[in-house]
């Protein structure tokens, strides 16, 4: 009697630790994704021949059979010497939500943009 109520218990505490295990793995693949959405972002507005303008926008995408919500903010970087703001680049970060109302944040990415350049080579 006592043996099995030995291995009730430890059987009990593998069942809650392989729980926490699964319930991470997936916590962990939509980090990783919402990670993934945001660099794709970023990539997009870098290729695009068309410079952003400075403000906020709301949008959604899928990824991996999800809608992502995402909140784009584009900010004036300044030059440290001059103080004044740079025309070349820009600093571009995203805020990636599980959910339309934007209250389950994924991740947060900060990057910089540099101005395409308007000179062609042949």
């Amino acid at each position: 009697l006592v043996a099995l109520t030995i291995i009730a218990i430890a059987m009990a505490a593998l069942i809650k630790a392989s729980g926490n295990h699964t319930a991470s793995a997936a916590y962990l693949k939509q980090k990783t994704l919402a990670h993934y959405v945001a660099m794709n972002e970023i990539n997009k507005l870098q290729l695009n021949s068309e410079w952003p303008s400075n403000g906020t926008e709301k949008k959604s995408i899928e990824m991996a059979k999800h809608e992502w919500f995402w909140t784009r903010e584009i900010k004036p970087v300044i030059d440290p010497f001059t103080q004044k703001e740079s025309s070349d680049y820009k600093q571009v970060s995203f805020v990636i939500y599980l959910d339309e109302d934007r209250k389950q944040n994924m991740t947060m990415l900060v990057g910089y943009i540099l101005r395409p350049s308007t000179s062609t080579t042949n």
